[in-house]
């Protein structure tokens, strides 16, 4: 090859790799469009960084909002689908609704009342409980990683649609939902010493004729003051779903000796 073929090449080569990347700021730009309407700086910076990481790849629309957090559907670094979980710093509700959770936990007993820096503990909680609780084999998102108030997380679904929630689906066999739902609250108190603190059929989906378990952000430690009258309060919520579905529900005190190993097992059902 002639040098004059070499420098063409070259410079076609220099060509390409420009507007790829002329292409992937617009792309970009699209994306923080979409986030720009919600979030702060610091919160764009979160994304944009996870984005030069690798660590997301897409970033959609969002497949679930509330007063404290948005979700987003995305894709990962392996074209894998990903929830993006992105806190809310500006939630006037957030201190008063959640702050219980954190004092008293024996994890966060440095933490600051400042209301940012709360919500970045809070989005730190929720990824420390979520790891804890799938090492545990409890049916929950596989966490990705967490910075500042963004999450990443399993996406439960197929091509950004969520999976449905308990409450919304047509239980074939519900007695073994219900004792298989009750093993993994088990497996979250036994395995991963946590209390999910609000659990009920709306937050509880059902992938592929099974429960997962999610929105652990107020899960709290076995440490925790508060850990026994939690349990028992997910218990009911549980047992009153199932009631209303004609299910022969456990009495709330004997699931309670159950989960915390006061005496026989829940049948293995994963």
């Amino acid at each position: 090859m002639s040098l004059k073929d070499k420098i063409r090449k070259a410079v076609e080569r220099e060509e390409r790799e420009y507007e790829s990347e002329q292409r992937m700021k617009e792309k970009r730009s699209e994306e923080y469009e979409v986030l720009e309407e919600v979030f702060d700086k610091s919160t764009l910076m979160t994304i944009y960084e996870f984005m030069n990481e690798g660590v997301i790849r897409e970033i959609y629309g969002v497949v679930n909002s509330g007063k404290e957090s948005r979700i987003y559907w995305g894709i990962g670094s392996g074209g894998e689908e990903i929830a993006i979980k992105i806190f809310l710093t500006v939630s006037a509700e957030f201190r008063r609704g959640r702050l219980p959770y954190i004092i008293g936990d024996p994890r966060f007993r440095d933490v600051k009342r400042n209301l940012r820096h709360l919500v970045y503990q809070w989005a730190q909680k929720e990824f420390r409980n979520l790891k804890l609780a799938y090492e545990a084999k409890v049916r929950v998102p596989h966490p990705i990683a967490i910075k500042k108030n963004v999450l990443i997380m399993e996406f439960i679904g197929r091509n950004g649609v969520s999976a449905p929630l308990l409450k919304d689906v047509e239980l074939k066999d519900p007695e073994r939902m219900y004792r298989n739902i009750l093993l993994h609250v088990k497996r979250l108190y036994r395995g991963a010493s946590l209390v999910h603190g609000d659990l009920s059929e709306y937050n509880i989906m059902v992938w592929r004729g099974r429960p997962v378990l999610f929105d652990f952000s107020q899960a709290v430690s076995l440490e925790h003051p508060a850990a026994n009258q939690f349990l028992m309060r997910d218990i009911e919520n549980i047992n009153r779903f199932f009631s209303k579905l004609g299910v022969n529900v456990i009495d709330v005190e004997e699931v309670y000796r159950v989960i915390t190993g006061g005496t026989a097992d829940l049948r293995e059902d994963t």
